[in-house]
């Protein structure tokens, strides 16, 4: 099959806040590099930090520190974060959040005396959270795509990545193979330095954040390519999801933590307030204890008409909410719900992959020339992530990417001759379908969502992990026997459809796979047959490799090489709201 190619300096997969950082951090380095960004969708309308809502996590504040912020993410990710990658995050925070304001043009919400206001967000000591009233992301992907624009870069939109493919002689990376998704032909861009940002999605669950088209395609492509993923049993559920109703895409959107950081309250379908009999904490406890919380209500039957609990802001005032949160209150009126003044159900949503990919503070890999930031990512959160954390990450080492891969292309890095085999083999899968019967697609996936959902979700156990990854193995049978009715590749859909269903299986079956090998309970991952959380001195994070059909896992001990259990780098306490928090900030 004949096939495109070009070449590129810079191939960086992914138009999010990781990708158009690195984009511009890159052309910025060395504006001689030619840097090419690749996307399923339009640059700058897709992936899932234009969908942030809450805001970006700096340590600014007089009383604030690095040392507090890390100590927050250290102890809220349950001492399994790889400490120099969290290190870095804290203490880039601070050089990336002026530059947002300064050099990309990002308007944030600020106090009377002019200082950036940092809202109060659960699992953290300090309020830190700059934000930009409830449209945070929309906000920093706006001024970036404006300035990605301007620097020059090349775009490939609507290209979809198939393939990470290795130079034939083994040196390292030598470009991805695409489809065209205009066309439904193949593109094969080969590149110096390519940057894997096409960010995680756990969209495999039945209550999801992202967008259907985020199906963990470069998780995908990166175990294929024979690299290893850490912390993949970690997926974290956000705690109030909108519940719409089956009749609306709406249904799993966030409703961000800010809403309990000012003081919203939880109730059970009595309307009752219940977070206080799970946690001291209440209802700004971290993440995974909030989801916890509300599914176990859900189990009890304690539910709403729709089978979730409320969340209640009103007695916050109404016109008081609708101005801090007008994002979020229309959001609930186009459901027909009241934010402001009334109740709305919610339910925990599958938000974010902790795990991911194993990478480099410089956010190289172990094969040479490949890059990866962002969701993507594995180590920087462990087992839980901080609100207002992931954004702070894409950023973050995002522009660090750039930086790197800016080095590395322009100090002699070779375009390397790629492994046509790989290239013949990768076309050869995407096209496998097309030569099979139809089959009802929509189905598999409605089944999948159920199965995670029930068997490898908030709560956890062998038995149900077990049975959720022979299910998984029927599903990749079932994928495999099902074709396409619709022969023509331009804009097919249902094409896509398939190729996300079988990124999706993949993903989730290395979830199982991790959540059977701990057996813990630490963070997002709870186990009700192992609810202790081991010995903390002996901590390790799972690592998993090979190939969906022949997974293999080891736990490798963490390294603690900033701080141990039982010290800290602040003489207070950490991941509970100061004193003086929350209300006034």
């Amino acid at each position: 099959m004949q096939i495109e190619r070009s070449t590129t300096d810079i191939l960086i997969l992914g138009t999010g806040g990781a990708g158009l950082f690195a984009a511009l951090h890159a052309k910025q380095a060395n504006p001689d590099l030619d840097v090419t960004i690749a996307v399923k969708g339009l640059v700058g309308k897709c992936g899932c930090t234009r969908m942030v809502q809450g805001g970006y996590n700096v340590a600014l504040a007089e009383g604030d520190s690095v040392e507090r912020h890390f100590m927050d993410t250290i102890v809220g990710g349950k001492w399994l974060p790889r400490q120099d990658l969290a290190w870095k995050l804290c203490e880039t925070a601070v050089e990336r959040i002026q530059e947002l304001e300064n050099e990309i043009g990002c308007f944030f919400d600020r106090n009377p005396d002019g200082t950036l206001h940092q809202k109060a967000f659960a699992g953290q000591s300090f309020d830190r959270t700059v934000h930009k009233s409830d449209l945070t992301g929309i906000e920093i992907i706006n001024r970036l795509m404006e300035q990605v624009w301007a620097c020059g870069a090349n775009r490939l939109e609507e290209h979809r990545a198939i393939d990470l493919i290795p130079a034939r002689d083994g040196s390292g990376i030598s470009g991805v193979l695409m489809i065209d998704m205009r066309t439904g032909g193949h593109r094969f861009v080969q590149a110096r330095a390519v940057l894997l940002a096409t960010g995680g999605g756990p969209s495999m669950y039945l209550y999801h954040t992202p967008s259907g088209d985020k199906t963990c395609d470069g998780l995908d492509m990166a175990l294929r390519y024979g690299l290893a993923m850490r912390d993949m049993e970690m997926v974290q559920f956000h705690p109030t999801g909108l519940l719409g109703g089956p009749e609306t895409r709406m249904t799993g959107t966030v409703l961000e933590e800010g809403l309990r950081g000012a003081g919203g309250y939880l109730l059970n379908g009595a309307r009752e307030r219940f977070m206080l009999d799970y946690d001291p904490a209440g209802e700004r406890a971290t993440r995974d204890i909030v989801s916890r919380g509300i599914y176990a209500e859900m189990r009890a039957g304690n539910t709403t008409p729709m089978g979730g609990v409320y969340i209640s802001m009103g007695h916050l005032g109404s016109e008081a909410v609708a101005e801090k949160f007008p994002g979020m209150v229309k959001r609930c009126a186009d459901c027909g719900f009241d934010l402001a003044g009334g109740l709305v159900e919610v339910v925990p949503t599958a938000h974010y992959m902790m795990g991911g990919l194993e990478f480099e503070a410089d956010t190289s890999t172990a094969s040479p020339g490949l890059f990866a930031a962002g969701e993507d990512c594995g180590g920087v959160h462990g087992a839980n992530r901080l609100g207002g954390n992931g954004v702070a990450n894409s950023t973050v080492f995002g522009g660090i990417a750039g930086e790197s891969m800016a080095g590395f292309a322009g100090n002699g890095a070779p375009l390397r001759d790629p492994d046509e085999t790989a290239i013949d083999a990768g076309i050869a899968r995407a096209e496998y379908p097309f030569a099979q019967k139809p089959g009802d697609l929509f189905g598999l996936r409605e089944r999948l969502s159920q199965t995670m959902w029930d068997d490898v979700g908030i709560l956890r156990d062998r038995d149900g992990i077990m049975r959720g990854l022979a299910t998984l193995d029927e599903y990749a049978e079932e994928l495999a026997a099902t074709g396409l009715a619709d022969g023509d590749r331009a804009f097919n859909l249902t094409w896509h459809d398939w190729l996300n269903l079988d990124s999706l299986i993949t993903i989730s079956k290395v979830i199982g796979t991790a959540a059977l090998a701990r057996e813990d309970s630490r963070g997002a991952h709870y186990r009700e047959d192992h609810p202790d959380t081991a010995d903390l001195e002996a901590t390790a994070y799972t690592r998993v490799s090979g190939n969906r059909d022949d997974l293999s896992i080891d736990m490798v001990p963490v390294d603690f090489s900033i701080v141990r259990p039982g010290q800290s780098l602040i003489d207070d306490a950490v991941g509970a709201p100061t004193a003086t928090a929350g209300e006034t900030s």
